[in-house]
């Protein structure tokens, strides 16, 4: 027998689960897809689903094939038949069902930072699809990601893993280079991240565009001016979106070690969870998504 819930104000609150009905949460996956790039997707909606019981989390390439890797533009279009499918079996079975209204999905890009090449082509492959979905910010600026990177850096002993702790890592990096894509409005974007990550390292953070020529190189030479002698650089990225050969390459530019990028860390499928949520109100409001139709 289900326990009796607690009265009072101290109560432990209710788990909260997806809405029946609700929409799908589609992760749109950037990158040339592959084994490595699907099981780090997996892994994300794995940790979306876990904290939230009953949700529909579904992957879509960007750049898929349709067989191997689905499409975003097929997955959102296949989620708005399953849709219509499950409300007309309804109808034969004679329930009162009401006609399904409101986005077939919430689409999440997998970005840490805003990067517009690639968020053109989310967009327009939801609206190829034809299908009423939301499209929602990318998962950055956040404390999370903050976090994720402290962790990624004292993974590759080039940080202490707490601040708090009195012991030294002779690795520990005393000046870090954020590396993002995007631009300079993804530099803008990282370096907010960056001041949090500064502030958990208490060593000096700057963010560099890794598709911008000259720009890491740029940021290292600041950060050693500036009195630092032991650089690190951190990717500012999930993985997929670019390729793994540009980041030894920039940390060889900059002659210091890399960690690696932030990948399926838990903070990455619950940022996912948290776009979805806000988009359908049943979250504190954060960012809200651009509806595409």
């Amino acid at each position: 027998m289900p326990r009796p819930r607690q009265p009072g104000r101290h109560r432990r609150p209710e788990p909260l689960a997806a809405p029946e009905g609700a929409p799908a949460l589609v992760l749109a996956v950037p990158g040339t897809p592959g084994a490595a790039t699907r099981s780090l997707a997996e892994e994300v909606v794995s940790i979306a689903r876990s904290e939230l019981p009953g949700l529909d989390a579904l992957i879509g390439y960007v750049d898929g094939d349709d067989e191997e890797f689905p499409t975003l533009r097929s997955v959102l279009a296949h989620a708005a038949d399953q849709r219509t499918a499950r409300y007309e079996q309804a109808l034969a079975a004679g329930a009162e069902v009401k006609e399904p209204d409101g986005p077939v999905g919430v689409v999440v890009p997998l970005l840490a930072g805003p990067d517009s090449a690639l968020l053109r082509q989310i967009r327009q492959a939801v609206m190829d699809s034809r299908v009423a979905a939301e499209l929602t910010d990318v998962l950055g600026p956040h404390p999370l990601l903050a976090e994720a990177l402290h962790v990624r850096l004292s993974e590759a002993g080039l940080a202490r893993a707490d601040r708090a702790r009195l012991f030294t890592v002779a690795t520990a990096a005393d000046g870090i280079i954020l590396a993002s894509v995007g631009g300079e409005e993804a530099v803008q974007a990282a370096g907010i991240t960056g001041m949090l990550l500064a502030a958990r390292l208490a060593v000096p953070v700057m963010a560099a565009a890794l598709d911008q020529e000259g720009s890491i190189t740029a940021v290292a030479e600041q950060l050693r001016s500036s009195g630092s002698q032991q650089l690190a650089l951190a990717p500012y990225l999930i993985g997929p979106e670019i390729d793994a050969e540009l980041i030894e390459a920039a940390a060889k530019e900059a002659d210091c070690p890399a960690a690696e990028a932030l990948g399926p860390y838990p903070a990455i499928g619950k940022l996912a969870l948290a776009k979805y949520t806000t988009a359908l109100g049943i979250a504190p409001q954060q960012s809200q998504g651009t509806p595409v139709r």
